[in-house]
């Protein structure tokens, strides 16, 4: 198997795919290409798009668009360019298909695209986030294709417009989504960074109904999160205080919790009478629950923490090439100094052939479950297998 990516930021989008290409020709037929292109091109999609399927002589074209995009080591926002992976995946199954919300509403996806459970190993989806639902399409393909992995991001675009674009083969869509089926001789082990650092200890939520958070460890929420931040060095109570977030357990039968065991939600409100916290969730009585902080710092170490961890879990195996689907709150947003999360996958993986962009939603597993997520970096490790 062969992977090359790069990314161009030529200002005429012709000389761009020219760079591009040219900078990630491979020296056997390329099965699939993965092409994220910056907003600022949008008036050029369909040429641009039908040229790179063209050129690259790809089986599959698949890719959206965004407000930046990502390339190795690189990361480019607000301005013109282009990131391209192209892959040659011998042994491998590709099989691409592109669906609306009518799709959805009406065929939903039993055997999306002719596949069946056995013939995809994981989903690469890249969706518009404003004409499609794309939690009850990830419900879908979770009960279609239980076990298989699924991971992306919502395409973006222009911040004064609420418009994004999706890419299948040499066709642009203004909606819906394009799901990539990969089968055979590769697989993808997920990384899903939600930027968050755990602070206090875990505790079991007692009482609790739709998104209002009432009593944990049988004692009124608000209470429990006043002490938690009482409870850290005066420095970390500041930083806490201004990035407080809830993580709630995905799997009730570890015996710890660290980083990745949680799903990071929104904490929206507090009821200082009740002590009740209105949170970005639905938690259940029983379930585990830490509170948890976010800035750049706790950004930073998780990211690393998890991809070391993901390293460790491939062993011997070294991925093939990486796809990386970063938050739009993150970048220059959070860390400041640019090209963070691309230099972050090659500080752990070396120089992998990398592609991706930046998102208005980030999709990945926690806890063996798929979710939308937001502030999240979600990486695909393209990982070949025996």
């Amino acid at each position: 198997m062969l992977a090359k990516a790069a990314i161009a930021r030529a200002r005429a989008w012709p000389e761009a795919v020219d760079e591009a290409l040219a900078a990630t020709r491979l020296d056997a037929p390329a099965d699939l290409v993965l092409l994220f292109a910056s907003a600022y091109y949008a008036r050029y999609y369909d040429e641009l798009v039908a040229r790179v399927y063209a050129a690259s002589g790809a089986r599959w074209l698949a890719g959206c668009s965004g407000q930046g995009v990502i390339g190795p080591q690189r990361e480019v926002e607000r301005e013109p360019a282009l990131a391209l992976l192209q892959l040659a995946l011998p042994g491998a199954t590709v099989h691409a298909v592109h669906l609306t919300q009518r799709t959805l509403e009406e065929q939903g996806v039993v055997r999306l695209g002719g596949l069946s459970l056995e013939e995809v190993n994981a989903w690469l989806l890249f969706a518009d986030p404003f004409r499609l639902d794309v939690e009850r399409l990830i419900r879908e393909l979770e009960a279609a294709y239980p076990g298989v992995t699924l991971i992306g991001g919502l395409a973006s675009g222009r911040l004064d417009e609420r418009r994004t674009y999706v890419f299948l083969n040499d066709r642009v869509y203004p909606e819906g989504a394009v799901a990539v089926g990969l089968g055979g001789h590769l697989r993808v082990h997920t990384v899903v960074s939600q930027g968050a650092e755990p602070i206090g200890q875990p505790w079991t939520i007692t009482g609790a109904h739709e998104n209002i958070l009432e009593t944990v460890g049988g004692r009124p929420a608000y209470q429990v999160l006043v002490e938690t931040i009482q409870s850290l060095p005066l420095e970390l109570q500041q930083r806490a205080a201004r990035n407080l977030l809830v993580g709630l357990a995905m799997d009730e039968y570890k015996e710890s919790f660290g980083r990745g065991d949680y799903l990071i939600r929104n904490l929206l409100g507090a009821d200082r009478q009740s002590g009740a916290l209105a949170i970005g969730a639905f938690p259940r009585v029983g379930q585990t629950l830490q509170f948890q902080m976010r800035d750049a710092r706790a950004a930073d170490e998780d990211l690393q923490a998890l991809l070391a961890q993901a390293r460790a879990e491939l062993g011997d195996q070294r991925p093939l090439a990486a796809v990386l689907c970063s938050c739009n709150g993150r970048g220059e947003n959070l860390f400041g100094p640019i090209d963070h999360d691309a230099r972050g996958v090659a500080a752990v993986f070396g120089n992998v052939p990398l592609a991706g962009f930046f998102c208005n939603g980030e999709i990945g597993p926690v806890g063996g479950k798929t979710f939308l997520h937001g502030f999240t970096a979600s990486i695909a490790l393209l990982v070949p297998r025996d």
